[in-house]
């Protein structure tokens, strides 16, 4: 490994929430981004006006995190740019079914969206950076649900959990090359995905998280703008967890559950 990492970013699910907050704070940190575009264009275009705003280059290309060939758009971006340096995996989705009645259509389409495509873009990004040979940073954002389990979320539970262990596995092989893999588990975090504003991080109350609000989309790509930095360069393998303290009342609150505690 040679030379210094490029200062070139792909971050797909960018066109909102915790996407769009980590292309712009990457942007802000000097790097080029390259957002991938689903379904929310406009969106999108919006987040790509914005780095460009903090003077950095920004190309955008159609991607399906489902679809086999969802690898490819790194390859695309990254041609486009000039290099990679950083993948962060944002884009995800989910779905809410007791696992007697969950449809094998919906399982399989949570896992390609949640585990296949980030392992595909990773793939990708890290033959890119290994050929490159200047190292490189691979952050998977996954949830407290890599960690501990949620009613009627088996698929996603599933997949994140997935993702979580597919990141160690990533970093053991890609060390050698320079390359660090870490994850990013966020908790309840205001956002579209969780039908929220993100103002909604300071002005909506949770009693049962320890901080006592949900979180807001600029305090999960902090983390992601910290494993992305020089500051981070010993750190791999890893999973933070940016949940308020969520995971902390996991064993707590079973004495002062009512019965509705099963129901989905």
């Amino acid at each position: 490994m040679s030379g210094t990492l490029p200062r070139i970013a792909v971050v797909t699910g960018a066109d909102s929430g915790i996407g769009r907050a980590t292309a712009l704070l990457l942007a802000s940190e000097g790097f080029d981004i390259g957002l991938t575009v689903h379904e929310d264009e406009e969106g999108a275009r919006r987040t790509a006006s914005d780095v460009e705003e903090r003077g950095q280059r920004c190309a955008m290309e159609p991607f399906d995190a489902a679809s086999p060939t969802a690898g490819e758009t790194v390859d695309r971006l990254a041609d486009r740019l000039g290099g990679i340096g950083v993948l962060v995996n944002v884009a995800g989705t989910g779905t809410s079914s007791p696992v007697m009645l969950l449809d094998l259509a919906d399982w399989n389409s949570t896992l390609a969206t949640d585990l296949t495509g980030p392992f595909l873009c990773a793939r990708h990004a890290a033959r890119r950076m290994v050929a490159q040979g200047q190292g490189g940073r691979i952050v998977n954002v996954t949830s407290v649900h890599e960690h501990v389990p949620r009613l009627g979320s088996a698929a996603y539970c599933a997949a994140k959990a997935g993702l979580g262990m597919l990141t160690k596995v990533l970093a053991l092989e890609l060390a050698e090359h320079g390359i660090t893999v870490n994850a990013v588990a966020p908790g309840e975090i205001a956002t579209e995905m969780t039908g929220q504003d993100e103002e909604d991080a300071w002005r909506t109350e949770r009693r049962g998280n320890p901080l006592g609000r949900p979180g807001h989309v600029n305090e999960v790509a902090s983390v992601i703008g910290f494993l992305a930095s020089p500051r981070a360069t010993y750190v791999t393998g890893s999973s933070y967890a940016v949940d308020g303290g969520l995971m902390l009342m996991s064993a707590h609150g079973h004495d002062d559950a009512d019965a509705g505690w099963r129901t989905v």
